[in-house]
């Protein structure tokens, strides 16, 4: 009896460990990537995979969706790469959502409006060729339903960040 409950003890621990070593390498992955991998490789990496002919919208959405997981904002021949793939696909959502990550993923708005300005001119033939618009283009970088209460609202930034505080009546 004990020699049984021992070997299944055993046999419990051992899979907690290799659990917790299969965990621990899931968390730092990433980490492991940005570290092993220099800019070049990395940028080839996913312009090679969104570059494939056979892709499919699941792997396109797949790739997008690592890409912004990285703690970077990624080359504009990254972008360009991913914007094919979309158009292969036929996503116009998914190139408008893209933009619009990587437009957070470049901070504050003052840096917003250099690092976004700067990947937009570097894109912008390859938008003029596949016919996309950015979403400013489209009207969609401001919130359609926003109406500002001043004496309710609790974010009074947003005012200014959307262009509220010149108009007559939205004073604070």
């Amino acid at each position: 009896m004990s020699l049984l409950r021992a070997s299944s003890v055993i046999s419990r621990i051992a899979s907690q460990q290799r659990s917790f070593a299969v965990s621990q390498s899931r968390l730092s992955s990433h980490d492991d990537i940005m570290e092993k991998w220099p800019a070049d490789k990395f940028d080839k990496h996913f312009i090679d995979y969104l570059n494939r002919p056979e892709i499919d919208g699941w792997e396109v959405r797949k790739a997008l969706g690592e890409l912004h997981d990285f703690d970077v904002i990624p080359d504009p021949k990254v972008v360009e790469a991913a914007l094919r793939a979309c158009r292969r696909v036929n996503d116009y959502a998914l190139t408008l959502r893209f933009l619009e990550a990587i437009k957070i993923k470049c901070g504050s708005a003052k840096n917003r409006e250099q690092i976004f300005g700067y990947i937009v001119q570097q894109i912008k033939p390859t938008l003029t060729e596949l016919g996309i618009s950015i979403p400013e283009e489209l009207g969609l970088d401001k919130p359609e339903l926003f109406i500002p209460q001043s004496e309710w609202w609790w974010e009074r930034k947003w005012y200014k960040e959307y262009g509220f505080d010149k108009k007559p009546g939205f004073e604070f």
